[in-house]
């Protein structure tokens, strides 16, 4: 019976955790190009034939930020020092496959009829099929559009593993606080308590029962949840090691899905008044609403891509900032030598140390207000009556966030 009670309790995380990877693995389908559907014999090259070696800031930024199926370490190139992960596809024609990442060494070959390919215009590495079925090495193989366009990629990569290991993580610390509260009733907070507790009081106190009234305690779970799940995701993406590095939070996939559980939440929660406020708003001429009423329901359906891009770009945009930084010691290094490069590290470590402290700031800010702004969809769809009042304007509060 208690092990069903923290099922219950702790329900809306494994929507999330659930959601979450099903979004970033179903992101990552396959879906060739119609000039390579064209084509019925194109044979490949290695992703790094044909490419200068002078340093491209962009395109190690660009790897740094973007999914991938393996797990960068150290190194460059074909002596990088990665972790491989389970590559799963599924073909109409062939059914399902399944192997490691590291068959591929680093896109040079081609394993079980497959292979990395970066198309052109895209940063990001794709699985495609190839007609040859050895395992060979990519030049020479052949493209098979085919079986490209029906690829359905699965693959556990490194955005789903990040998220396995935040969510076990998150899982580990809210029970272990749990347990503690229980052995520990009526003591003062110690320990981890200590570093959670005042988080839990702020979303309560400060954003729960201010932005939704009386019934803010049926929607704590799921804003203590995806707090929580924002904030460590952050976290974990500003460790530049394993098992940091991974930019989740900075991945469209994973902050529509968020945008999506909350918009769904929101609608299911919905009231008798919210709907009068978006169709018919009391007190305001008819001639006007034709004018308010569309602009009222574009509110509603632009709120979840609100959500979305804020935290997205934020977090996105942190990142690339900093690792730019990074990036001027090796383009110095090419420009003026070795002496240019330490001049130049001077001031890009100590850019990249207060953008770490900006990313830390922006990471405890975004998780808060990505909270309060459900929070506040929320109050919105359950209020009985007017959700304004002298003190409390909904939209204005929004607005100022947005």
């Amino acid at each position: 019976m208690q092990k069903i009670n923290i099922l219950r309790k702790y329900r809306y995380f494994f929507i999330i955790l659930i959601f979450g990877v099903l979004a970033i693995s179903f992101s990552s389908i396959a879906n060739p190009d119609s000039t390579i559907v064209e084509n019925q014999a194109i044979h490949l090259q290695t992703p790094i034939e044909g490419h200068a070696e002078k340093f491209n800031a962009g395109e190690m930024i660009f790897e740094h930020i973007l999914d991938a199926h393996d797990w960068h370490l150290w190194g460059e190139g074909a002596e990088a020092t990665v972790i491989p992960l389970p590559v799963i596809i599924y073909c109409k024609d062939r059914g399902f496959d399944a192997f490691w990442s590291s068959n591929f060494h680093h896109g040079h070959f081609a394993h079980k009829g497959y292979t990395l390919l970066r198309k052109a215009g895209e940063k990001k590495f794709t699985i495609v099929a190839v007609n040859e079925r050895q395992h060979l090495k990519v030049a020479e193989t052949t493209l098979n559009p085919e079986l490209s366009a029906s690829l359905i990629d699965l693959s556990i990569t490194k955005n789903v593993a990040a998220i396995m290991i935040s969510g076990f993580l998150l899982l580990f610390i809210m029970l272990t606080v749990a347990r503690a509260y229980k052995k520990r009733v009526g003591m003062a907070p110690k320990g981890l308590q200590s570093l959670i507790e005042p988080l839990i009081i702020l979303i309560r106190d400060d954003v729960a029962r201010p932005s939704i009234g009386p019934k803010a305690d049926k929607f704590m779970p799921y804003l203590l949840t995806v707090f929580f799940f924002v904030l460590i995701n952050n976290l974990i993406g500003l460790i530049p090691f394993f098992p940091g590095g991974a930019n989740l939070t900075g991945n469209i996939a994973v902050t529509l899905s968020l945008a999506l559980i909350t918009f769904i939440i929101q609608m299911l929660s919905t009231k008798k008044n919210f709907w009068i406020h978006v169709f018919a708003m009391p007190g305001i001429p008819k001639a006007v609403l034709i004018i308010l009423t569309p602009i009222e329901i574009l509110g509603v359906i632009l709120r979840p891509f609100v959500l979305m891009v804020r935290l997205f770009a934020n977090i996105t945009a942190g990142h690339i900032v900093a690792l730019a930084f990074i990036s001027m010691i090796f383009i110095f290094k090419e420009t003026f030598g070795t002496g240019g490069a330490f001049g130049i590290s001077i001031f890009s470590g100590l850019m990249y140390i207060f953008m770490g402290f900006l990313e830390l700031l922006v990471a405890f800010l975004q998780a808060y207000v990505f909270t309060l702004l459900s929070a506040i969809y929320f109050g919105a769809a359950v209020e009985e009556h007017h959700h304004d009042s002298p003190g409390h304007d909904a939209h204005v509060e929004e607005a100022a966030l947005i």
